[in-house]
């Protein structure tokens, strides 16, 4: 008899994982407070990217993520990942040289590029250094259709999706995690696994379960519909951009946007106004909405994944990478759920781990 799993969340993890889950026979119901897509993943930047800042266990989990992306690239229909490649220089340069060093000795395809090479792969931009690094092996995700697209195919394979509808509180049968709690009443099942974002800590609380996390907000500007002016990802000091395929430039101080703290109307105009500047054809481009969303993020920066408090029946994923880690997310956490095999690249990334508890 198939396993009956609840998947708490309809963002793009809770859809990765439904997604798996469903592939491999599980009977999924997928349950979220809102509209499918999640709140998080709708204003992610959306960079899949093993990006600088981290150490070299998470550099080998996102490169892990990279390549799954590539496998659901062609196995989900619908789900279209723009492998567009990225421009890097929002570091000092010594610090940029020292991060291209570090990422070429463990593996990573990233080449220093001329003010030339910059100017041919983004004719476009007005200011350029005299070296950035150009990473060709990552792209672009648009987070709501990607989530989307797992849930329309998970659906294929017998999941079911209930949206706006609020869960209250996760229920218990003794020691074992079993349901939920709705405005209509408890949803049993065999497996709960918590991928709700921000709200995550706050219904592991519910079953006596501490998950330290925090939900820093980011800004992120959504310009006017505009003519092909980028070609792929930029990263600079002070502003990060990607135009989307319908034509809007996305831009935030940095991937995970700027921080709202004070005047938000004045830091999306201040945001624009630098697009306009960066971007040669976008002079008179204007502002057409802003976005501020909240990351879930474990208190020490990583993906939480596996059995909080070893508890039966209950499972949980949150991290603040979510576009960029989804596929391994909801890959391993199938295996976990069905076929008991953790896999060694979770190591560090147990959600009892000191630091979140």
């Amino acid at each position: 008899m198939p396993k009956r799993i609840i998947v708490v969340g309809a963002g793009i993890i809770g859809a990765s994982i439904a997604w798996h889950l469903a592939k491999a026979g599980a009977k999924v119901t997928v349950i979220e407070a809102g509209e499918a897509g999640g709140l998080a993943t709708r204003h992610s930047w959306a960079w899949i990217n093993a990006s600088w800042g981290n150490p070299e266990p998470y550099f080998r989990l996102r490169m892990r993520s990279i390549a799954e992306w590539k496998r659901l690239d062609a196995a989900v229909p619908g789900l279209r990942v723009d492998w567009c490649g990225g421009l890097i220089w929002d570091l000092e340069p010594d610090a940029l040289d020292a991060y291209a060093k570090e990422r070429d000795a463990w593996g990573h395809p990233i080449r220093r590029v001329s003010r030339q090479e910059i100017l041919e792969i983004e004719p476009n931009l007005t200011i350029v250094p005299d070296h950035a690094y150009h990473v060709a092996g990552e792209g672009v995700a648009e987070p709501v259709a990607t989530a989307l697209a797992l849930l329309a195919d998970a659906k294929s394979h017998g999941a079911e999706v209930l949206a706006k509808t609020p869960i209250k509180w996760l229920v218990e049968d003794g020691e074992r995690v079993c349901g939920v709690m709705t405005d209509d009443g408890v949803i049993h099942a065999d497996e709960i696994v918590v991928a709700a974002g921000a709200e995550t800590a706050m219904l592991l609380d519910t079953v006596g379960i501490t998950l330290r996390m925090s939900a820093p907000a980011g800004l992120l500007t959504h310009s006017r519909p505009a003519a092909e002016l980028l070609n792929g990802l930029v990263m600079t000091p002070g502003l990060h951009i990607r135009q989307t395929a319908e034509g809007r430039i996305v831009a935030g101080t940095d991937f995970a946007g700027a921080d709202p703290e004070g005047d938000a109307d004045a830091l999306a105009a201040d945001l624009q106004a630098r697009v306009q500047a960066m971007v040669r054809g976008a002079e008179n481009l204007e502002l057409d909405f802003y976005t501020v969303g909240y990351r879930p993020t474990p208190a020490d920066g990583f993906l939480a994944l596996g059995r909080p408090g070893n508890r039966a029946g209950l499972y949980v994923a949150v991290t603040h990478s979510g576009v960029t880690l989804a596929p391994v997310a909801g890959l391993f956490a199938a295996q976990e759920i069905l076929d008991g095999v953790r896999d060694p690249l979770l190591s560090s990334y147990h959600p009892d781990r000191p630091s979140l508890s």
